[in-house]
């Protein structure tokens, strides 16, 4: 057959079992040294064996040689690039269980490689015994499953590694994200944005809309790799890089930002900027003023659907009665308002005096006997601000 014609046979044999025939055939190998490799293994059994297990039964020694096998052609393929004669050579100048641990140190490598972008979802870096049931497993998969889970394994760490960067360019470190539990991604987009903004540290939620508003005023349509970013970090750095323009064209930073940003969780500064925003939504509703007969007229607006005011003019309250007597008060619109945006200090106070005069006035003004509009007139000229 031609070699266009020839069909070329899979071959399933272990690399080990390969690159050991390939030694003998090719007078790398000769009985020396297989005579040496034959003395290691039973030893290399055993003591695989009693590491995971024990060294005591038949089928835990059988186990125990694909085990070996599967670590040895693991080490000299990879560490070979698949290279038969080079893998012949390192047989011949070093031990058959140095090459056994080899391939035993290369997965508890991959082990401690994380698994996902997540900081909260890393585990030990250092491997420990927890870790040897995964080994276990791991000692009779191919040589091709560990070269993808590394693969895949090394592009995660290649994210995790960039977003520690940034994070130190901004003042914390790994066990700060760790503590943090945040997606490496959002780390590096914040961190793009802080470095652009020539700050050097991790913003808080309000820090971070402030950056956004900045960059939105001076229309920025471009963000600048820091100029001593690592080679390795500069693809997953531009990919990072075009959503977050992209993300400058929205007008709100919402959970979408809150799953693809980081920012520092500080509770007391949370508490407190929470607290700063309720006042100043509270004061510009009530104009500052504090006295009853302002806050009434306001929640009483409220309560019946209208645009909250703090004065009626005498017609403005007869449409207000003629409103509640045709349509009744929704008291409990008004107590909702104060409770989502009065000062909290100030939010009992304010619900007591709201009840207190609903208890006094809802039958009158709610009242369609004869005399009700006067009386109800007079209520709201004795309780509220109308002129």
């Amino acid at each position: 057959m031609t070699a266009a014609q020839s069909i070329a046979l899979f071959d399933k044999r272990p690399f080990f079992e390969k690159a050991l025939i390939y030694g003998k055939e090719n007078g790398i190998l000769n009985a020396t040294h297989l005579e040496k490799i034959c003395r290691d293994a039973p030893k290399g059994m055993v003591q695989i064996a009693r590491y995971f297990g024990t060294e005591f039964l038949r089928p835990e020694l059988e186990k125990s040689r694909e085990r070996m096998v599967n670590l040895v052609s693991l080490y000299l393929a990879q560490s070979c690039a698949g290279d038969l004669h080079q893998a012949a050579e390192s047989l011949r100048d070093n031990s058959f269980l140095s090459r056994s641990k080899g391939g035993s140190d290369m997965l508890k490598a991959l082990m401690v490689m994380p698994e996902d972008t997540h900081f909260a979802l890393h585990g030990s870096t250092v491997f420990d015994d927890d870790s040897i049931p995964i080994l276990d497993k791991w000692t009779q998969r191919s040589l091709s499953d560990y070269q993808m889970e590394f693969a895949r394994r090394s592009t995660i760490a290649t994210i995790v590694n960039a977003a520690i960067w940034f994070a130190q360019q901004c003042g914390m470190n790994e066990s700060d994200l760790r503590q943090a539990g945040c997606d490496a991604h959002a780390v590096i987009r914040t961190g793009l944005l802080v470095l652009r903004s020539r700050k050097r540290e991790m913003p808080d939620r309000l820090g971070f809309q402030k950056i956004i508003q900045n960059l939105r005023k001076s229309k920025v349509s471009a963000i600048a790799l820091p100029k001593n970013l690592p080679e390795a970090f500069i693809p997953i750095a531009e990919k990072m890089r075009d959503s977050i323009v992209r993300n400058l064209s929205n007008t709100l930073i919402d959970k979408h930002w809150s799953d693809d940003y980081f920012w520092i969780e500080d509770l007391e500064s949370s508490i407190e900027n929470h607290t700063n925003a309720l006042s100043a939504a509270w004061h510009k509703t009530t104009g500052g003023h504090t006295d009853d007969g302002a806050l009434l007229t306001l929640f009483l607006c409220i309560a019946v659907g209208n645009p909250p005011k703090l004065l009626l003019t005498e017609a403005a309250a007869k449409t207000l009665m003629r409103k509640i007597q045709k349509s009744g008060l929704q008291t409990e619109w008004a107590s909702d308002f104060i409770r989502t945006n009065a000062p909290h200090e100030l939010q009992e106070g304010y619900l007591d005096l709201w009840e207190a005069f609903i208890d006094e006035s809802e039958s009158i003004l709610c009242s369609d006997a004869i005399h009700a509009d006067k009386d109800a007139l007079a209520l709201l000229r004795r309780e509220c601000n109308v002129k």
